[in-house]
């Protein structure tokens, strides 16, 4: 059985900045679940990785917020994601109190350690618990099993391969599913984005693959061109997958895309020819500042030469 989980309140805040007015983020959260999707992730706790001025209240994820979308989703569907650096050991319990079951930790390759100590926290105190490693396509295989290993030791639930820069082909999702399911007992998941226009055949290849848990965002709205589309996942679970897959109400999930288009003005879909050649060349978001966006070829060049720099 897929487990679907609903990134829009997250994800689709990186266009926004995270502003949500509170009546639609309750709207959303209750015609997610209400169209089947188990988890519905209602935003980050204290930020994402960099810090935002001003950010809403999807990007903040206070107590009152939680509490307020657990009035009208039961908490067993209610998910919040984080940066183990944003947060202390009291933010935890907080956020159990408050309503939230199920905590997703952004771990960093580099120093996992205290994001692991939270992890283990987070399943002593009831959470169903995921790890989301970051930016699968830059890094190293061993250190990826390393990582996975860890987490699932540590008491992670799921671990989830998050395709960050949009820049992967369903073979090699496939690759990394499979040699990720070989170390640990934990479920597999994947955080598509779609800069290459892969992100559905990605979802594809790595269900087929052995994943059973697949995040989505209405329309696709997330970070740069977005992420796997809602819709379109749906309306392919329910003609080609197996019959417990396709349980879900793909009219109640459009008519919440059609609302979220009328009033969320940065939801409009789209796939803006940078973000196309960032995941042509395999770069995070954050390179998107070095390229002269409004000359499309010289911002090829440009790309072109981040990549060779970064391999030298």
């Amino acid at each position: 059985m897929i487990v679907n989980l609903d990134v829009t309140l997250r994800d689709g805040g990186y266009r926004n900045n995270f502003d949500f007015p509170l009546d639609y983020a309750l709207h959303h959260a209750r015609e997610s679940v209400a169209a089947g999707m188990e988890w519905v992730e209602i935003g980050y706790r204290n930020g994402s990785f960099t810090s935002q001025p001003g950010i809403g209240r999807t990007g903040g994820g206070a107590d009152d917020y939680i509490r307020a979308v657990a009035e009208v989703v039961p908490p067993d569907r209610l998910c919040m994601i984080l940066h183990p650096k944003n947060i202390t050991s009291e933010d935890l319990p907080r956020m159990y109190e408050a309503g939230i079951r199920l905590v997703r930790f952004c771990l960093p390759s580099g120093a996992p350690e205290p994001g692991l100590a939270l992890l283990a926290q987070a399943a002593d105190l009831g959470f169903t618990t995921t790890v989301n490693i970051t930016r699968v396509s830059q890094l190293d295989r061993r250190r990826l099993v390393d990582l996975a290993a860890l987490s699932g030791d540590a008491g992670a639930d799921v671990v989830y391969l998050a395709d960050s820069n949009g820049s992967m082909l369903p073979r090699e999702v496939s690759q990394l599913v499979t040699l990720v399911r070989s170390v640990t007992d934990a479920a597999i998941g994947l955080h598509a984005h779609n800069n290459l226009g892969l992100a559905l055949a990605n979802a594809i290849a790595a269900v087929d693959a052995g994943a059973t848990w697949i995040d989505s965002s209405v329309l696709g709205m997330g970070k740069g061109p977005g992420n796997l589309v809602t819709e379109q996942w749906l309306a392919y679970l329910g003609r080609h997958s197996r019959p417990a897959d396709g349980g879900y109400d793909l009219g109640r999930i459009l008519n919440l895309a059609h609302r979220m288009e009328s009033e969320i003005a940065e939801a409009t879909p789209s796939l803006p020819l940078p973000d196309l050649v960032l995941g042509h060349f395999d770069l995070s978001v954050e390179e998107r500042a070095k390229l002269p966006v409004d000359r499309i070829g010289d911002a090829f060049s440009a790309a072109r030469e981040l990549t060779a720099a970064g391999a030298r």
